[in-house]
């Protein structure tokens, strides 16, 4: 049965102070019909979905007698549609008016929010926001900004989860691209522990770039590898690519100039239990694209041998181990088995550039990693890696978008994209500027150096 909405629960227009929030002003006394049910038919009623009151309690004592009221969402009973009205007749034993006090824990911050605000500045009123860890953070626009406090501690009241309320400022820091943040409301904690793609990520929000938003992106890009792939990440920032990635058996070079992010990503190296598989460094983003190849090469990966055992998973193997010990039974070893080196993993795979601000720009480095003098090696590299770059652009008519993109590309590399080349667009940033990734098999008449 569909359900229907007479009464008006909104919040009562605000006449108190807009400096602060009189939580007392927001009181609401509505009353309601409510149709007396005795105590074995009040399972069918609930079954029906009689024209129930959203956060109220829909059945309640009848001070009257041994039976039940259910809450009907209209004041009179001419309010009540046909069919349910039909139904009542038939099941309950008349109606009763009682009487609901609405207070300010009823109504959400949305709703708070849009009855204090100015009337001129309740469209578009900046509840939204996004959660990394513990944090609620907000851009607010300027016309906003004299009611931030406000906004923060709604926010921070009516969110369980939420501990901490920021707004991010327009200032950003112009070499690690991390943004000035103000406290609005809650504890003054910034290290946050965020879960996403079943991995663990340990960070401090106000020194390194975290984008949550960016998620449905990571997960895209990670399902492109291969588990026996290795990757280089190349401004890998606190994981959010790496640790994926090694969770499905790949190598990864993960690197980040910001000393916070490498600080964090070596945290979380360890707490994902991907030591073996992910090597953090702090460098140059040029410097490290330059050094992969050899890196790999003189230090490769071992082969994948297939996913790792969860926690879970070797807890109960430990337990089992241990129980087969007590009752006097053999335990067998693990097999190991002889790694061949030829089954090592000595190339790199996919080179990851998620800084789109001037990730471009770093392509340069590509020219020459690869040197002719050295065949071995040539050899190995017989399929060049793809390298996948996120960047910006202006154009806002993808085929435009797209010939912007790859005229920057090839003016950097110093060749034109021939193989495998591919655009996704990952989301619009502003009204005339746009996120893409472009992928593309490295051009071998950029990446071999000829002496």
């Amino acid at each position: 049965m569909t359900r229907h909405f007479y009464l008006d629960i909104d919040p009562p227009a605000y006449t108190g102070p807009r400096e602060s929030l009189d939580k007392s002003a927001f009181q609401k006394k509505l009353s309601i019909l409510a149709a007396r049910v005795r105590p074995e038919k009040v399972g069918a009623f609930l079954k029906a979905a009689l024209l129930d009151l959203p956060k109220i309690r829909t059945v309640v004592p009848d001070s009257e007698g041994p039976g039940r009221l259910v809450l009907l969402r209209v004041s009179q009973e001419s309010d009540i549609p046909p069919e349910a009205r039909e139904y009542l007749e038939n099941e309950a034993d008349g109606y009763v008016t009682y009487d609901i006090d609405l207070k300010y824990d009823y109504w959400t911050a949305e709703e708070i929010l849009h009855a204090f605000l100015p009337e001129e500045l309740r469209e578009g009123a900046p509840t939204g926001f996004a959660m990394v860890g513990h944090i609620a953070h907000l851009n607010l626009n300027d016309e906003y900004l004299p009611y931030k406090h406000i906004i923060g501690q709604l926010i921070l009241e009516k969110n369980n989860r939420v501990r901490t309320v920021v707004n991010k400022l327009s200032h950003i820091n112009a070499q690690f691209r991390f943004f000035d943040m103000e406290l609005l409301a809650g504890e003054p904690e910034y290290v946050v522990e965020h879960h996403e793609s079943d991995c663990r990520f340990t960070f401090d929000f106000t020194k390194v770039y975290w984008n949550s938003r960016l998620h449905t992106e990571h997960d895209r890009l990670v399902q492109k590898f291969k588990p026996e792939d290795v990757v280089a990440d190349v401004m890998a920032g606190v994981g959010p690519f790496a640790m994926p990635a090694s969770k499905r058996g790949c190598g990864v070079l993960a690197n980040d100039l910001n000393p916070e992010s490498y600080k964090y990503l070596s945290v979380n190296i360890k707490n994902n239990r991907v030591s073996d598989l992910v090597r953090g460094y702090c460098e140059d983003g040029r410097e490290f694209i330059q050094k992969s190849v050899e890196r790999v090469w003189d230090n490769p990966f071992a082969p994948y041998t297939g996913p790792k055992l969860s926690r879970v998973q070797e807890e109960k193997e430990r337990k089992r181990i241990q129980k087969l010990a007590a009752e006097g039974k053999p335990v067998s070893s693990p097999v190991t088995t002889q790694v061949d080196a030829s089954q090592m993993r000595r190339t790199v795979s996919h080179f990851v550039m998620n800084l789109p601000d001037s990730a471009i720009t770093f392509l340069d480095a590509f020219r020459g990693i690869i040197p002719e003098s050295d065949p071995k090696l040539r050899e190995a590299y017989e399929v060049m890696p793809m390298i996948h770059c996120h960047c910006f652009t202006r154009e806002l008519e993808q085929d435009q978008a797209e010939a912007d993109i790859q005229r920057r590309v090839e003016e950097q590399l110093g060749c034109p994209l021939t193989d495998e080349v591919s655009y996704h667009h990952v989301r619009s940033v502003a009204p005339s500027k746009e996120m893409y990734c472009i992928s593309f098999r490295l051009p071998a008449e950029c990446a071999v150096r000829r002496e």
